[in-house]
C-alpha cells in the first residue's frame, strides 16, 4: 500500500511537471513579437501568406484542443531569409504563446 501511494505521488508530480506552463511577460518579448501581437489585435494585415493558418499542435506542446483552436503568426527574425523559427500561436480564447525554436517549446504570453 505504501509503495502504491509513493508511485501515485510520483506520477502526479511528474504529470504536473510535464504540463506546467512556462510564461513570459509581454514586455520581455523581442520587439518583433510585440509588433506581431499588435497586428493580431488589429486583425492584420499580416506580412506572410501563412499568418493566421491553423496550428495543428502535432507536437502536443500546447494544451490539447480541437482542430482550428490555434492559429499561428510569424515573428520576424532579423537577418533571416525565410520566415525563421519564431512564432506566436493564438488560441480561440485569446491565450497567446511564443516560440523561438519552431514549436519545440512555448511560453505563455502574459500581459
Amino acid at each position: 500500500m505504501r509503495l502504491l501511494a509513493g508511485l501515485l505521488a510520483l506520477f502526479f508530480s511528474f504529470s504536473a511537471f510535464c504540463f506546467s506552463e512556462r510564461a513570459i511577460e509581454k514586455k520581455f518579448l523581442p520587439r518583433e513579437a510585440i509588433q506581431t501581437l499588435a497586428l493580431i489585435q488589429k486583425g492584420g494585415p499580416f506580412p506572410h501568406q501563412r499568418d493566421g493558418v491553423v496550428f495543428g499542435n502535432r507536437e502536443k506542446n500546447l494544451p490539447p484542443r480541437e482542430r482550428g483552436w490555434y492559429r499561428e503568426y510569424t515573428v520576424k527574425t532579423p537577418g533571416a531569409r525565410d520566415r525563421g523559427a519564431r512564432r506566436i500561436v493564438a488560441g480561440r480564447d485569446g491565450t497567446l504563446y511564443y516560440t523561438d525554436d519552431h514549436y519545440r517549446s512555448f511560453k505563455r504570453i502574459l500581459e
